[in-house]
């Protein structure tokens, strides 16, 4: 019944400081927007009158690999809250990296939050493996992860 994950999408509050902290800090490649606004929008969303900047990154050329979509609601007023681990949502985008350490620094010189160091798990009893991970926040406190399979 399901394929794979088309996209994931992310509702933000200014979609060009959104674009430029994907592209330029995390790396991910620039696909293009849209602009989304008409009947089939409003029914869509459920709001009248919407108007939708929409815009498409991806840090991979392989199709299954499905690329971030950034939403700005224009002339909307975005009800903005803090992301928590532990509330009934998405609570992340895990992002892959095979140098966790330099994409750490990286980050921490950019002056982006992250929630702690690189984390060491070892899951191979449980049948996953091991890797190393944390958890940072893009502009608007969305909560994102770093994850380094070993």
């Amino acid at each position: 019944m399901v394929g794979r994950i088309y996209h994931v999408g992310l509702t933000v509050s200014d979609l060009d400081k959104s674009i430029a902290f994907y592209r330029d800090i995390l790396g991910l490649k620039y696909q293009g927007e849209i602009m989304m606004v008409g009947e089939e929008t409003d029914k869509m969303f459920q709001k009248k009158n919407c108007k939708a900047r929409v815009a498409y990154l991806n840090g991979s050329e392989n199709i299954e690999t499905p690329p971030v979509e950034l939403i700005q609601f224009v002339d909307s007023k975005i009800h903005k809250e803090q992301s928590d681990l532990f509330t009934t949502s998405i609570s992340e985008v895990c992002f892959y990296t095979d140098d966790i350490d330099s994409v750490y620094k990286a980050l921490i010189e950019n002056h982006v939050e992250c929630l702690s160091e690189p984390q060491y798990f070892d899951f191979r009893a449980d049948g996953f493996g091991e890797s190393r991970a944390f958890y940072f926040r893009d502009p608007d406190g969305i909560i994102l992860e770093m994850m380094q399979p070993l």
